[in-house]
């Protein structure tokens, strides 16, 4: 997961970036705009850290009961479905 300086800086570069293309016209001021790019990250990467989470400990348990399991594979199943499940792109 990315440190809160890691998404500031991220969250800064793409509005600057988006700006500086013409991409979008700010209506706010930019450091607003900003911070609320910045509240959607955090957001984001607590959903994923969340479902990671999850996924994860249903894994584990599967593999417990079924030896022969992949757990790798498993996790990577269980993730997918779970962000489905919760309207969540990966």
């Amino acid at each position: 997961m990315l440190s809160d300086a890691q998404i500031d800086a991220l969250a800064n570069h793409l509005v600057e970036g988006l700006i500086g293309r013409g991409a979008i016209r700010p209506k706010a001021d930019i450091k607003a705009l900003a911070a609320c790019v910045i509240e959607l990250m955090a957001a984001n990467f607590e959903t994923e850290a969340r479902i990671e989470d999850e996924a994860e400990r249903m894994a584990e348990e599967q593999a417990r009961l079924n030896r022969g399991l992949d757990a790798d594979r498993l996790r990577v199943m269980i993730k997918q479905r779970l962000a489905e499940k919760r309207g969540f792109t990966l």
